[in-house]
Order: structure tokens, then sequence, then C-alpha cells
């Protein structure tokens, strides 16, 4: 591999290893790689060699797992345009055009203005051009807005070694003005894969509440995931606003859940056969994959389909977005787990609680649960190695706690200290590796560690995995999600497709499905928030 990888030793230690990788003509950059991945699953900064001439070398993965190697001769003046000459052309959002350059568009059917549903439209398609709701095909949305000047600041994310600043634009989304598809030759379909997550239902009652307003007769949920699409016993569920006015009350998904399915050319024979020209997919980095290759396929066989992703993920792990919808529900829900471990390790004699949180590869819910609730004493992430034992690791300074406080509280992703642990090396049928419990484990070690230094302590563990995710969504993702089927509707119309939407900076972007799924988003051990944690909780390194 050309890029170079930071020592074990700078992983401890970012500011040091900017500056000492500076020094050797290396860039350690904001931009995470999936095959940079230190002790206990951590991902840190790559680097960038930067060789005679200025000319940075850097290699990462795109979505299909290929690695594409982009040179940036930082000596050449003209390397700013050239660099975003070069991200607008990855950012540029497919259309059906690309395949169908004469397709015409019609005036938009989304009038706000009308009184009630479009019932037909015999008399032509109503519009109103003077309603000043409707977004600009050529809208943009910053995709940075922090100005670093120095790779030395905390969490600082440059493109160069000066951190110059160079502007990135996306696509802002939204309704449009004019629309691809007549709305009574639409047939939709929604499907939900992967596990649940709160705001599901919230998410499927908008995009079939914003289709009906579009003109759209035709709706369809697709049942369990991608399995739906094989399983000829698995029936259509038809969808109108009569079906799905009440159904964000209640947590789970109304069309269920489901992993793996058929393959991606059985799907779209499926969706051949049954006339589905617009297909909106709720899932996380996998589906969102097969979403991109049920796209790709479409293409190719020169159909006139739009395929739009909704983001659906409760670790917060897709890149490139301010949060997921589920998120914020999963944080709130985790505290009263936090406070139940609390109240149980602080009203025993010598209690510690250990409190298990979601988080395969990215610690955000364990590490805002713990900044919400105040009550947490260590926060354990994939991202940060920690040791248990020894004289700096996390079972010497619970013996702290104990004797200076008389009660602890940990919270553990669950993707955390995996390093400890037997790989089992089975997957699911999504192809994520199984994980071995680090909740058990460390409620184990810590009572065996007590036990030999002959310390009474109560250890209670907590996980509330499943309660979390069957929750209903909470007023915050509610109206997130709202905003979010919205937009998968306005984007599909518009022509896109093989887009996925997102919140940026708090505006409502269409991202190119490959730009968010090259690797899970994680947190950055140098970021404000990460430090904001620490502050909290008081606990030091446990290396």
């Amino acid at each position: 591999m050309d890029a170079l990888s930071c020592s074990p030793a700078a992983i401890t230690n970012p500011r040091r290893a900017t500056l000492a990788a500076r020094r050797r003509g290396l860039s350690c950059l904001g931009r995470r790689h999936a095959e940079n991945e230190g002790p206990g699953g951590r991902a840190f900064l790559g680097c960038r060699g930067i060789g005679q001439g200025g000319v940075v070398k850097n290699e990462i993965k795109n979505a299909g797992g290929q690695r594409d190697r982009t040179a940036i001769d930082f000596s050449d003046p003209g390397w700013k345009p050239k660099f975003q000459r070069d991200f607008e052309s990855r950012f540029d959002l497919p259309h059906l055009k690309d395949v169908f350059p004469d397709a015409v568009p019609i005036p938009s059917t989304f009038c706000l203005r009308m009184r009630s549903p479009t019932e037909e439209f015999a008399d032509g398609y109503p519009s109103d051009e003077k309603w000043h709701g409707y977004i600009n095909n050529s809208d943009r949305v910053l995709l940075k807005v922090i100005h670093y000047s120095s790779p030395t600041s905390a969490g600082a994310q440059c493109i160069d070694p000066d951190c110059s600043w160079v502007e990135q634009w996306v696509h802002r989304a939204g309704p449009r003005e004019e629309i691809y598809f007549r709305p009574e030759e639409v047939k939709a379909a929604i499907v939900t894969c992967g596990g649940l997550c709160p705001g599901l239902n919230d998410v499927i009652r908008q995009i079939v509440i914003t289709l009906e307003i579009y003109g759209v007769k035709k709706i369809v949920g697709i049942p369990f995931g991608y399995r739906g699409f094989g399983d000829e016993g698995l029936t259509e569920m038809p969808l109108s606003r009569k079906v799905v006015q009440n159904v964000h009350l209640s947590g789970g998904s109304l069309l269920g859940v489901s992993r793996g399915g058929p393959s991606i050319p059985e799907i779209v024979d499926t969706m051949e056969k049954r006339g589905i020209n617009m297909l909106f997919v709720l899932g996380g980095n996998g589906t969102h994959a097969g979403a991109n290759a049920i796209h790709n396929e479409c293409r190719k066989r020169r159909l006139r389909v739009a395929v739009v992703g909704v983001p659906k993920t409760i670790d917060n792990d897709i890149l490139l977005m301010d949060k997921t919808f589920g998120f914020d529900t999963a944080v709130e829900e985790a505290q009263r787990a936090i406070n139940s471990a609390y109240i149980e390790a602080h009203s025993a004699y010598h209690g510690i609680g250990i409190v298990k949180l979601m988080g395969r590869s990215s610690g955000y819910i364990a590490m805002h649960a713990s900044l919400a609730s105040g009550q947490i004493d260590i926060c354990l992430i994939p991202e940060v190695p920690f040791h248990l034992h020894g004289p700096h690791g996390v079972l010497r300074h619970l013996k702290y706690l104990i004797e200076t406080k008389g009660s602890a509280v940990v919270c553990v992703a669950e993707g955390a200290g995996q390093n400890f642990l037997e790989k089992t090396n089975a997957k699911d049928a999504s192809g994520n590796i199984v994980l071995s419990d680090i909740g058990v484990h460390i409620q184990q070690e810590t009572k065996k560690y007590f036990r030999e230094i002959g310390v009474p302590a109560d250890v209670k563990y907590i996980d509330p995995t499943y309660m979390i995710r069957a929750c209903r969504a909470n007023a915050s993702d509610g109206i997130l999600c709202t905003v979010l089927g919205q937009n998968a509707v306005h984007g599909a119309f518009a022509g896109y497709s093989g887009i996925t939407v997102g919140i940026c900076n708090t505006h409502y972007v269409y991202f190119p499905i490959p730009e968010v799924i090259q690797y899970p988003r994680s947190v950055d051990p140098n970021s404000r928030m990460w430090h904001r944690c620490l502050t909290s909780t008081g606990q030091p390194d446990f290396i």
C-alpha cells in the first residue's frame, strides 16, 4: 500500500503524531481508512506520503472494495480547482437522463396550495409556478464548515499539510419544479432491511404520504427486507395514507426486517415482473451497497427506475452525515439503563454498574449517552484502545473509584475490546462478524479481580440493546424521519437514482450512495466531543 500508516506509538498521541509526520514529510489527515486500524479495532488517522515535488499519493477503498488512487500535486498552484472538480465529479448525482438523454420532464405535481390530494390528471398536470417552495437544481450545501488553521487543531480534517480551505459543495435536497415520472405510471415500493431501529415506521409513513401528494396510487411494502423479493410466500403489502396513518405511534417496522436475501439480478427481475419503478430502501451500509447494486443493474438493463436510500443505522456510523435516524432515541433510551446501573451501584456496598450499549465499530451512542447522563465514570468505545489489567488498566481505575467514591458506573460499546475476546469467525446474514460479548467479559473480569485482591464488590450488568431498538422514535428523531422520508420521494421524482438522503450541517442533502458506504464513520479520538466525554467522566488513558 502506497499510503503510509502512523506508528502504533503515535496513535495514542495524535498531536505528536501529526507534528512528527510533518517532519518526516507526511500529512496525517482526518479521513479514516478501513485498513488503518489500531489495537482494539480503533481506526486512526491515515497518513499520506509526500514525495518529490509535493505530490501526495492517497489510497482508499471505494464502495466495491477496490482501491482508488488519486494524486494531488500541492506544488501546483492550480491544485485547488482540480481538487474541487474531482470532488464535484464524485458527488454528482446519477440521473435518469444519464441513461435516457431524451427524457422530457413535466411540471411537478407536488403542490401544497392544493386543497385536496390529486385524484386524476385528465386536464393536465397541476402546478403553481408562482410558488417559491421548489429547490433549484443548482442549490448546494457546504459539506465542511470549519476552517482548521493547523493539522494540530482538535479534530482537524485537512486536505493538504497546510490545512488550506477548500470549498466542498453537495446537492441540496427538496422538491424540484420539474419531475421525470408521471404519477399515474408509478409503482413505488418500500423495503426495510437489517435490524430494527426507532423511526422506521415514521419514514415509511412519510414516504407514503408524500407519494400520495404527488398523485401516486400504487404504493406497496416489500415484507421482511430484500428477502421479500425472492420468497414467493411473501406478498406485497398495499400501502396508503389510511394504512400508515398511526403506524408511527409504535416501534418496529410495519413491513418487517431481515438480513440477506436473493441476488441482485433476481431482485431486479422481480421488480420488472411487478412493474416497480421507484424503490425506497431503508437500511445501513450493507443495505445501501445492495441499493447501489440494484441501481447499477437497472441502468445496465436500461430500466427507467429510481432507487433511493434512506440511511438507517442506530450506531450513527454513516459517513458525511450529522446523524442518522434512531440515534437520538437510542441515546435517550440508554439513559434509563445508565440511571438503573447508577442506582444499583450507588445503593450497594462497593457497587459497580456495567452498561453495554450498541456500537459495532463506532462508539457514538456510548459517548453521547455518557455525556448526557453525567453518571458514567468510565466510557469504553471501539475507537480507543484500552487495557483491562495492569497499572493503567480499567480494573485498577475501578479499584481507585471504589476507594474514593464507593461506587462506579461503566459504559461500554459492544464493539469495544474485542481483542480481549476469542474470535468466533461467525457472520450474520448481512456479512457482519458476530461479536463476542464484551459486557459479560468485563463483568466476569471485574468480579475476578476484586475477589483476588480481597475487596468485596457488588457488580451488576445491564444490556438494554433490544429494548432500545424496539422503541418508537422520540420527537427529535420523528422530525428527522419525516424530512428524510419526504426528501427521498422528492429525489426520486426529480429523476435521481443511486442516491441517499441525509442531514449535513443542519441542511438536508443528497449524496451518491458510493460516497457514504466506503467504510463506517467512527469517533475521532482527537475530536472535541470525545474530549468533552473524557472531561465529564474524568477517566485516564487505559494504556
